[in-house]
């Protein structure tokens, strides 16, 4: 009872961070599965089964909320659970081994990119034009569904700051849309797992737990999105993100001791303080949104 009260735990969190960044409910739940000792295919399997109802309630709630753009999302969908069922078929035929320093990797290569994205980065000032076409979401879709369902997370880090890049949508409609594609995203990754873990038992108490604390934070997630600034949560998201993985990797090759977990201490510290003086206070953003036209 107390690990689901855990799991329920984690999952609200994930979708909290999720909901509000457009990013990071698979990494960040895969993160602190695999820190547990999950095995790594199950560790993914579980958080895809779990956004199956996680993403199904997040993209009805930015729905609910104008945070969407439909015509994007149904060029960014399918093409991510094409790449997604291929990811997950081909993670389920690497052994734990060999894939879990390949995974903790990746995801650092992740938080890296949230925390430079967000924190030191200048997101462009979305104005009025054309949203992006196909030949960008389509290869869009099937790099972040392949990437999201081999590392476990991946989705929202790939395709969130791409879009947001383009200058073209606001940054709500951006994270509405890939959340609501994810769902379809969740979907594939989940048959392509039930596929390749036929004879591996997925721990179903890790999939109730992640999806009960996902559904109870969707709609508060959906929310707050229009009224949070960025770079203070993809700071705390990159830095958890970078401590948790750092933890892995250095477990695989056997050097945990105290005086090795400084260093990347020592950036979260520095991220956070940069992140917090960036917004200066401020905790809304109240930027207006343009209007977006063509197809």
């Amino acid at each position: 009872m107390d690990k689901f009260l855990i799991f329920i735990f984690v999952g609200l969190a994930a979708q909290a961070v999720d909901g509000s960044l457009g990013m990071a409910y698979g990494v960040t739940s895969n993160t602190l599965l695999v820190s547990t000792g999950v095995s790594v295919a199950v560790a993914s399997a579980s958080v895809h089964f779990a956004e199956v109802g996680t993403t199904l309630v997040s993209g009805t709630s930015h729905w609910r909320f104008g945070n969407v753009d439909w015509t994007v999302v149904a060029k960014l969908a399918i093409p991510g659970g094409i790449g997604a069922f291929l990811g997950a078929t081909a993670l389920s035929n690497l052994s734990t081994e060999v894939a879990r320093p390949w995974v903790a990797g990746l995801l650092i290569l992740l938080g890296v990119y949230i925390i430079a994205r967000f924190v030191f980065g200048q997101p462009p000032v979305p104005g009025a034009g054309r949203r992006p076409g196909l030949g960008l979401l389509a290869p869009l879709g099937i790099i972040g569904g392949f990437i999201d369902s081999t590392g476990g997370g991946g989705w929202g880090p790939v395709t969130t700051p791409t879009l947001i890049s383009t200058g073209t949508l606001h940054p709500r409609k951006v994270i509405g849309s890939v959340s609501t594609s994810e769902f379809v995203v969740a979907v594939s990754a989940s048959i392509g797992f039930l596929v390749g873990l036929a004879d591996e038992a997925i721990d179903w108490r890790i999939v109730g737990g992640l999806l009960v604390g996902g559904v109870i934070a969707a709609p508060f997630a959906a929310y707050l999105v229009k009224h949070l600034s960025l770079p203070v949560l993809g700071a705390l998201v990159g830095s958890l993100i970078l401590v948790t993985n750092y933890r892995t990797l250095i477990r695989d090759w056997n050097v945990e001791s105290l005086p090795a977990y400084v260093p990347v201490i020592v950036v979260a510290a520095v991220v956070l303080v940069v992140a917090v003086r960036k917004v200066g206070g401020r905790i809304t953003d109240a930027a207006p949104e343009p209007e977006t036209t063509g197809v």
